[in-house]
């Protein structure tokens, strides 16, 4: 040990595994042969093979780690029965709009919510319901989602005065109260399917926004946006295919949370009457039209709330476990 403690390391590696030519007339320039290959050129293959490797099975890890949550599992199922009862409750013969002849009937084996005052079935209404529930909300979500991300991602990109004119529009339209906002715009607009996707996208577009532009600006130093700006990459290659992938878990959270929040936004309108108009089975407007017999025939208010309550409180709880696994 003290033998190997001693000396420059080219010394102790030429005694622990001398040359095969040790002969004076070697030639000097036999030795780099020898020698490791420290060229740049290998280096480059050797460190990128684990990265590349690395991020899918980094993915695959992340996803069963999320799979074997029992919240994001349980919320998940209840999401899709929503969905699933919005697209297929007309292919198992329910008719929400049928009078069953029993005028607030409690819950039976033949009707399980009951009726209500005017003897429809309850529990054919709350999953008809879904279906214009789900029809307003998911797609303002989504429209959220593009215009809030797009303006995120080219303010924090561009910076300057771009991100400096886009952020005083933000601020401007956050400080607003939604529901406020909302009640003003509708008034002024109108309550139809389109106006209102229209509305919840403007109107939940900036605090995504904001979000996003706050991703975008952390990616903005690292090492793999410049290397893009030195090889000529436009603004545009850079951001869809750098940085949105870079951003994108963030975005998806963002658009969960917007789901949850147009859903339950739509379901206010209609509780205040500015959103679908009876008969329709929507949940905020069964609330609303039977909350008069909240204490003698609680079923009509207590179904539809709790499917309301249900599905916002199912979004966010994956909006949760997807934060908390890929932070």
């Amino acid at each position: 040990m003290d033998f190997l403690s001693q000396g420059p390391p080219e010394a102790v590696a030429s005694a622990v595994d001398p040359l095969p030519d040790a002969s004076p007339d070697a030639s000097p320039d036999a030795s780099p042969d020898t020698s490791p290959d420290t060229s740049p050129d290998a280096t480059p293959d050797s460190a990128s093979e684990p990265a590349v490797a690395s991020e899918p099975d980094g993915t695959r890890s992340r996803f069963r780690a999320l799979v074997i949550r029992p919240t994001f599992v349980i919320s998940a199922l209840i999401v899709v029965w929503w969905i699933g009862a919005a697209l297929t409750w007309r292919l198992f013969g329910l008719d929400p709009y049928g009078n069953t002849g029993q005028l607030l009937a409690a819950p039976s084996w033949s009707q399980p919510f009951g009726t209500d005052d005017l003897g429809r079935s309850v529990f054919a209404r709350v999953l008809a319901g879904a279906d214009s529930a789900l029809e307003v909300g998911p797609l303002g979500a989504v429209l959220a989602t593009i215009i809030g991300g797009a303006l995120g991602v080219i303010a924090g990109y561009f910076r300057g005065w771009v991100d400096t004119v886009l952020m005083r529009i933000f601020d401007v339209l956050v400080v607003l109260p939604p529901l406020i906002f909302l009640i003003v715009v509708v008034g002024a607009f109108g309550a139809s399917p389109p106006a209102l996707i229209v509305i919840i996208g403007v109107v939940f577009a900036p605090g995504i926004a904001r979000i996003i532009r706050a991703a975008v600006l952390a990616e903005m130093g690292k090492k793999y946006v410049t290397t893009a700006r030195l090889q000529g990459e436009s603004a545009v290659r850079i951001m869809l295919t750098e940085l949105v992938p870079n951003v994108l878990p963030t975005i998806i959270i963002q658009a969960t949370l917007s789901l949850s929040s147009a859903v339950l936004m739509t379901a206010t309108l209609s509780f205040l009457g500015l959103g679908v108009q009876p008969p329709s089975p929507d949940w905020g407007l069964a609330i609303n039209e039977n909350l008069d017999y909240i204490e003698s025939a609680w079923w009509t208010v207590i179904f539809p709330a709790l499917a309301v309550a249900s599905f916002v409180v199912a979004v966010q709880l994956i909006a949760d476990n997807i934060k908390e696994t890929w932070s």
